[in-house]
């Protein structure tokens, strides 16, 4: 059974990546990350992610890509993509796809735990509480 509050980080940038691990862990969440959407989808976290936080801009496959490539999948997991270039038509289409939220860098912390709490509030089968 998935850890109901796993959150994978795929950010090609180890400093975010660290540093979001611990700014989640210090909020109880269990983390997992990785520096690739090719590792991510490798993983045997997969199956477990509850929550996917990607950086819309990396190389090999961006976050949009993993984003389609995991619903093509059947994997339909809570997805929030994050970019230091945020783009307004960008930002359109990845909502219209169905990505729970995309942010910009540098987040502001209260916006991102919010939008954490309300993926997993939106992705909870049915009977289980808050």
């Amino acid at each position: 059974m998935p850890d109901p509050f796993l959150i994978s980080i795929v950010d090609d940038d180890q400093s975010f990546r660290d540093s979001m691990r611990r700014l989640l862990v210090s909020h109880g969440y269990t983390v997992a990350v990785f520096p690739s959407a090719a590792e991510f989808l490798a993983s045997t976290q997969l199956p477990a992610t509850a929550c996917l936080i990607a950086d819309f801009h990396m190389p090999g496959m961006t976050g949009g890509e993993l984003y389609q490539r995991l619903i093509a999948m059947g994997h339909t997991i809570p997805t929030i993509l994050i970019t230091a270039y945020p783009q307004e038509a960008v930002r359109q289409r990845m909502l219209t796809l169905g990505v729970h939220c995309y942010l910009h860098k540098p987040l502001d912390e209260t916006v991102l735990i919010d939008c954490l709490r309300r993926a997993f509030a939106r992705g909870k089968p049915p009977g289980v509480g808050p």
